[in-house]
């Protein structure tokens, strides 16, 4: 027997073939080719169909700026609006044309949405644990059981962050570092190539006097040889 999920007066109802036959004058009947796994499995365990959401909140990121260099808010919104679409809240943004790339979490808005269940995206998950929202929602879980007290989570999350700003930090400077290597590297051999290049100017220079201090020589020589000899020829007259 085959079933099918459709809407009769805005309500989810579970309806085989005759059913629909009966109903097929109603106008406001309408097959549900929109419901997930989940909701249809919600209607055929009897749940009430008017209770079913058929929206899920999601953290994710929303793309801004040029082609080249694009930049992301980190948004919470419905996960059936488009990617660039309407959203609930704004609750940071992430740059990653820089090293290392640039995140501006509201932390606390992140942890709330979490805890609401909201899910994130794979990107998105990432930067979330990057900056501690998951942490922080694992440490605020472990509280309300009662496995430790919330002075002891903002204990640990403050050593946490410490640490990673440690390794942040650490990475800045080394980064600085390589730039400021290749520069000096790359400054000392411009500086070879330019001490290169003088030498062969100036060896070429030295050339070029002494080919012309040698062409001059001859011509020098030659000039009293032409006027001693009148002199000679007075002589043998004689």
């Amino acid at each position: 027997m085959h079933i099918f999920f459709v809407k009769v007066n805005k309500k989810c109802k579970i309806l085989t073939f005759h059913q629909i036959k009966a109903f097929w004058n109603v106008k406001k009947l309408y097959l549900c080719t929109t419901l997930s796994c989940r909701e249809k499995l919600l209607l055929t365990e009897g749940r009430e169909p008017s209770q079913i959401n058929t929206k899920m909140v999601k953290i994710r990121l929303q793309r801004h700026g040029k082609k080249s260099a694009a930049f992301y808010k980190i948004v919470v919104a419905n996960s059936v609006d488009k990617r660039n679409g309407r959203f609930i809240e704004n609750i940071g943004t992430y740059n990653p044309n820089t090293n290392p790339a640039t995140i501006v979490l509201n932390l606390d808005s992140a942890v709330n949405w979490l805890e609401k269940g909201a899910q994130p995206t794979l990107t998105a998950g990432r930067i979330l644990s990057y900056k501690g929202a998951l942490l922080k929602k694992h440490l605020n879980g472990g509280v309300r059981k009662g496995a430790f007290s919330q002075e002891v989570a903002d204990e640990r999350f403050a050593q946490w962050m410490k640490e990673k700003e440690a390794k942040v930090s650490g990475k800045v400077d080394t980064l600085s570092k390589t730039v400021a290597d290749k520069k000096a590297e790359a400054l000392k051999a411009e500086a070879e190539i330019n001490a290169k290049k003088a030498e062969a100017l100036a060896a070429k220079i030295a050339a070029a006097e002494a080919a012309k201090a040698a062409a001059e020589a001859p011509a020098e020589q030659a000039v009293p040889a032409t006027e001693e000899a009148p002199a000679t020829e007075e002589q043998a007259a004689e």
